[in-house]
């Protein structure tokens, strides 16, 4: 089975050409103001359009209000909602009702316990994204992207009754083994594919692709 990738932070049409061109399954726009990778509705509709058709598009959202949502959804037309926030699984339902959109639930990793969430969350998540949690130390620290990962071993033998990603500081160089402690068979990079906060890097995107597909 190949790994699918994800590839987050998508934010100009250069980088959704490169990404097209490398193969990833997934293109993440960010719709979170104070991320370096943020977009709004008419950016994103513009990156949107450069994404090569059967690239799902995902909005990564962060507790959004539901005007938020229909002001994007109005410009672009994205295949599945990422919410990156404390969304409640009432909250996640009832987005789903009213926008008609597959979700994705992001859960926070530092242990074992907390995977404890995902019991709340499957009976409405249609996918779930493993990510590390924010460092408190860092002041700066955004609720995803932050190039932290997690011990992958938390996810190790598990089985979750929807399909998942892992997330959290993965670049070309520590991809197999992530994948290999984890047993993930889907992944999600941003950070780890940039030669800046926010600056996506055409030749790591190739990379992580490549070792994906080396997988």
């Amino acid at each position: 089975m190949a790994l699918e990738v994800k590839i987050c932070g998508v934010n100009t049409p250069e980088t959704a050409a490169a990404v097209s061109k490398a193969g990833a399954q997934l293109a993440g726009l960010v719709f979170y103001p104070k991320s370096p990778r943020a977009l709004t509705p008419a950016q994103a509709a513009q990156v949107a359009a450069a994404i090569a058709p059967g690239i799902a598009k995902v909005g990564l959202f962060v507790d959004p209000a539901d005007a938020q949502l229909e002001a994007v959804l109005k410009a672009v037309p994205l295949d599945l909602l990422q919410l990156h926030g404390e969304e409640t699984p009432q909250r996640l339902a009832a987005i789903k009702a009213r926008f008609e959109l597959p979700v994705m639930k992001v859960l926070k990793m530092a242990r074992a316990a907390d995977l404890d969430q995902v019991k709340a969350y499957a009976g409405v998540a249609d996918r779930f994204l493993f990510d590390a949690r924010p460092p408190k130390d860092r002041k700066d620290a955004l609720p995803g992207g932050n190039a932290v990962a997690f011990d992958w071993r938390i996810l190790a033998g598990k089985r979750f009754p929807k399909p998942w990603m892992l997330a959290g500081g993965l670049k070309p160089e520590n991809l197999r083994q992530a994948v290999e402690i984890s047993g993930a068979t889907a992944v999600d990079a941003s950070s780890g594919v940039e030669s800046s906060p926010g600056v996506k890097d055409p030749e790591k995107i190739r990379a992580f692709l490549a070792a994906a597909r080396a997988l």
